[in-house]
């Protein structure tokens, strides 16, 4: 059975996913096409670089996202989000390596008023939609703000993240780099701590309107990279109610 903060975590992700998510129980998620997917690979003990480069539906749910501001020094370890279960992902938006992901890709016009180009980003699970809402905000910010968000560095790209192997947010079109010039990235840096004082240019500003949007930020990662955003509502649930929405504590069915 699953302990009480994780089942705290698979309702927010429930919630976050209510057309493709149906339920779960004490050892399985279940989708609404009847697909089920163990919640842990039965390995508890690993390390942070392991659950990287293989993490559970569990592991990717554990490290609770700072939502708003935060000054709190980060671990070398609290990366919020960036540990994704490829099976969930691959299942949710499609495997890019086989062709899956780009149809289902659409068009943004971002920051029209600003910038006005398009860019491609998925149309699952509303994502586009909320992305040209985050859009809309950042364009009525002042211009010494904005200019941060464009040109955009990139959304929709098949490839895999630098130091673990695994697909990147990126390769599922559900992730937007911003404008790279005022951008800090751990590895340029060589070094996998972040200190917001020094590592950290994005105004505040940005970040909130992304995050009410359901999208955490790179920089709230140790290895931190600050112009990335991901569509990751399940992360930023803190607000809504807790009661358990879909536990069922029975056997395999």
């Amino acid at each position: 059975m699953a302990a009480a903060g994780d089942r705290d975590a698979l309702d927010a992700l429930i919630r976050a996913y209510p057309d493709r998510l149906a339920a779960y129980d004490s050892t399985d998620l279940i989708w609404r096409d009847g697909t089920r997917m163990p919640l842990s690979n039965g390995h508890p003990a690993r390390s942070f670089a392991e659950m990287l480069r293989a993490g559970s539906i569990l592991d990717q749910l554990r490290l609770p996202y700072p939502a708003g501001a935060t000054h709190t020094a980060f671990g070398p370890d609290d990366d919020p989000g960036r540990i994704r279960n490829r099976a969930f992902f691959d299942k949710m938006y499609g495997d890019c390596w086989n062709g899956e992901v780009a149809p289902r890709l659409v068009s943004v016009v971002w920051l029209p008023r600003s910038w006005g180009h398009t860019i491609r980003i998925t149309s699952v699970n509303g994502v586009a939609e909320r992305l040209a809402a985050v859009s809309d905000e950042l364009d009525a910010l002042p211009s010494a703000v904005k200019r941060y968000a464009y040109p955009p560095a990139g959304t929709y790209n098949c490839r895999t993240v630098a130091d673990t192997g695994e697909p990147s947010m990126h390769s599922w079109g559900a992730a937007i780099d911003i404008n790279a010039a005022h951008a800090d990235y751990w590895l340029w840096h060589g070094s996998g701590v972040i200190d917001a004082g020094l590592v950290n240019r994005i105004p505040p500003e940005i970040v909130a309107i992304f995050e009410r949007h359901g999208f955490i930020w790179g920089g709230k990662w140790s290895h931190y990279d600050t112009m990335h955003f991901e569509y990751r509502p399940e992360l930023l649930d803190g607000d809504q109610p807790r009661e358990s929405v879909s536990f069922e504590p029975t056997a395999r069915r």
